[in-house]
């Protein structure tokens, strides 16, 4: 067995096998990060709490805002790439929006007022790992307490899933997008 951190293929043991039956597949295909968390029973179960499900407190959108900012900050195309592909339809994102994430700063004309400080919030945990005094108003005015820690929970358990893509070295998705190019595309 190597020591490289690497997407793990089937055949599973049996008690891997049942969790991964428990996470998000298409037509069977389970994504290379979630194989790569397979290499931990522990981390499997334990590492990626599921802040995916219906019962989050905060509007897809929002989720996804916080997903696309923090996976970019930690430069993290994999994560990004998936998300972009999966949810900015359904998140109803513009495409400058999209490109805001990668490129832009939290207080891009892209973004209304609400998802400005949203923004800001994500950049300020990435950076910080606090929400500064200048963004706390807006956090509070926003957000309940149960919905400020969603997006807290959100930004550390997409910065640990950047962590072990990059780490991984993982490929794009084949149907993952790629990060915008440059400030002049």
């Amino acid at each position: 067995m190597s020591n490289k951190l690497q997407p793990r293929n089937p055949p599973y043991p049996d008690d891997i096998a049942l969790i991964l039956s428990k996470y998000p597949q298409q037509d069977g295909y389970l994504l290379a990060l979630f194989r790569t968390f397979a290499n931990s029973r522990r981390f499997l179960e334990k590492g990626m709490p599921n802040l995916l499900d219906k019962e989050s407190p905060l509007l897809l959108r929002e989720r996804e805002i916080v997903v696309l900012r923090t996976t970019a900050n930690r430069n993290c195309e994999y994560e990004w790439g998936v998300h972009v592909a999966i949810f900015a339809k359904h998140a109803c994102f513009a495409e400058d929006q999209v490109r805001a994430t990668r490129l832009g700063r939290w207080d891009d004309d892209a973004w209304p007022a609400r998802e400005k400080a949203l923004l800001r919030v994500v950049d300020d945990l990435c950076a910080e790992g606090i929400v500064t005094d200048e963004a706390m108003p807006a956090f509070a005015e926003h957000w309940s307490v149960e919905e400020q820690l969603e997006i807290i929970a959100l930004v550390g358990a997409y910065s640990t899933a950047s962590f072990v893509a990059n780490t991984a070295r993982l490929a794009l998705e084949p149907f993952g997008a790629r990060f915008p190019g440059s400030l002049r595309d």
